[in-house]
């Protein structure tokens, strides 16, 4: 899938993804200004709703715990709220906050048991949302589905752990979503 940045020349978002240097850093597929388009699109293929997408957009701002690359400092979680919104700024420290190990385990037990979710920034552990496990779970999975598409190394190396972890996430996910996994990873 291809995606242009046309379609957002006046955004905000845009504006500052360039403003610190996501054009210019290297990433799987070429620049991560382009992976985080691509990302935007998959996503919005699968009809999420435009705070998650936008999420998508600049979800690598504070880095993660699979990218330790940082555009922006959580000092700086305001003027990033201010270019988004608030909603998605708080989609995107949601995911950059996620201590993987920690929390990707149990992300998919069934509505009233116990999940944890650890804030690697904080040290804080928690029971999210319904809502914040499925935004959490479709963002990850059009992530790493397209990092599985344009790099043939990721997608052996990875591939099989992915499938396994996204069929055990599947009553988080979207068809559309649920669809990708098994067109991308087997």
């Amino acid at each position: 899938m291809t995606h242009s940045d046309d379609q957002h020349t006046d955004s905000p978002a845009i504006a500052l993804l360039k403003e610190v240097g996501a054009e210019t850093v290297k990433h799987s597929g070429g620049t991560l200004l382009t992976h985080l388009l691509r990302v935007e699109a998959l996503l919005a293929a699968w009809g999420a709703r435009p705070a998650l997408r936008t999420a998508a957009l600049c979800h690598a701002f504070y880095g993660t715990d699979g990218l330790p690359l940082v555009l922006l400092e959580l000092s700086e979680r305001a003027r990033l709220a201010e270019a988004i919104g608030a909603e998605a700024e708080e989609l995107v420290y949601f995911y950059a906050s996620c201590d993987r190990k920690a929390s990707y385990p149990g992300l998919a037990a069934a509505d009233g048991e116990a999940v944890t979710f650890r804030d690697r920034f904080t040290g804080e552990e928690f029971t999210p949302t319904p809502r914040q496990r499925r935004d959490f779970a479709e963002l990850t999975v059009a992530n790493e589905l397209d990092l599985a598409r344009v790099n043939e190394s990721f997608r052996e190396r990875n591939g099989a752990g992915l499938l396994d972890l996204f069929t055990r996430w599947a009553p988080l996910l979207s068809e559309a979503a649920r669809r990708e996994v098994t067109a991308v990873l087997g």
